[in-house]
């Protein structure tokens, strides 16, 4: 059988495929991490309370936390969206990577059936040009039944 004359680029659209893959995991277990770690500093920040009662120190101190709180619960959030835009750019990556991998291996099946189907004419012709061959002489070997005998009308 002939081989594929893509079968190079194949195999290239292929490895591209299985990076821009990996690459969409990590891009997305990135961003899973940056939700977490959203949520968590949200969750934090909804948790602290300020002193009801309290000196000034005291009172300011908690007024700071609650402030440097707020700020990288805005971080957080600020990295979740270029995590999420990530996964978003890398989820589009490997779906073209995807695309251009599926139409090769269409190509290559399409190759594969030409192939067999040449090869199987080919041997039809074969066989029938045996056959035509074998009808013209008759058959050669004097112990074969259906050769025909002397004053046999087949």
């Amino acid at each position: 059988m002939k081989g594929f004359p893509l079968a190079g680029l194949l195999r290239l659209r292929t490895l591209q495929e299985e990076q821009a893959a990996a690459d969409l995991a990590l891009a997305n277990a990135d961003r899973r991490r940056a939700e977490k770690r959203r949520r968590d500093t949200a969750e934090a920040l909804a948790g602290m309370r300020l002193p009801d009662s309290a000196d000034d120190l005291t009172w300011q101190a908690a007024v700071a936390a609650r402030a440097a709180m707020r700020s990288l619960t805005i971080e957080a959030g600020a990295a979740q969206d270029v995590a999420a835009e990530r996964a978003t750019v890398a989820g589009a990556a490997w779906s073209a990577a995807r695309t251009r991998a599926v139409a090769l291996g269409k190509l290559e099946e399409r190759h594969g059936r030409a192939v067999r189907a040449d090869e199987e004419r080919a041997e039809q012709l074969v066989l029938d040009e045996a056959a035509a061959r074998t009808r013209r002489t008759g058959p050669t070997d004097p112990t074969d039944p259906h050769r025909p005998t002397q004053g046999d009308d087949r």
